[in-house]
């Protein structure tokens, strides 16, 4: 995908959010920011974007996001439950109707015991968090690039969920 396929994504995903007067916040680790500037890159996003985090710091996913300690010294953050929590975190401290979240090992070197290219994205509302993890390859940027990518589309698809329309 390309970088006008990521600008596609994030206007997909304001359009929805403004069509329903609905909103996202983000929690980004690995992509340092990228999400919330796609999503602002879209013209009237400010209709449906709160904000966004950007915790690289396990310390700062525990106290600012909520993330459980307990799960990111037995875990790492590098894990699919730790992402779900970021999520969780971004939506409800953010006061935003979904949270999406990004963590993962971008490199060049392995992190949390967890190769280059695992990342973990999570989308999540009041109904449950969804949740996938990627095995990527490629460059640093080109890993952040499809984080960016990825958890946009599950947005996307977690709308139509939570809205029983299909959205594509």
């Amino acid at each position: 995908m390309s970088r006008d396929e990521t600008a596609e994504l994030a206007g997909t995903a304001i359009a929805l959010l403004t069509a329903r007067g609905e909103t996202v916040a983000a929690a980004e680790s690995l992509t340092g920011g990228l999400v919330a500037a796609a999503l602002t890159s879209v013209p009237g996003a400010s209709a449906a974007f709160r904000g966004g985090v950007i915790a690289y710091a396990p310390d700062l996913k525990a106290s600012v996001l909520g993330v459980p300690a307990g799960l990111l010294s037995a875990h790492g953050a590098v894990h699919p439950q730790v992402a779900a929590a970021m999520a969780e975190g971004a939506r409800t401290r953010l006061g935003a109707t979904f949270g999406v979240a990004t963590t993962g090992v971008a490199g060049p070197d392995p992190a949390d015991g967890q190769p280059v290219g695992t990342v973990y994205i999570a989308a999540a509302s009041a109904a449950g968090s969804a949740v996938s993890e990627l095995v990527l390859t490629g460059s640093r940027s080109r890993i952040r690039e499809a984080t960016v990518q990825a958890v946009l589309s599950l947005l996307i698809r977690k709308i139509g969920e939570v809205t029983g329309e299909e959205t594509s």
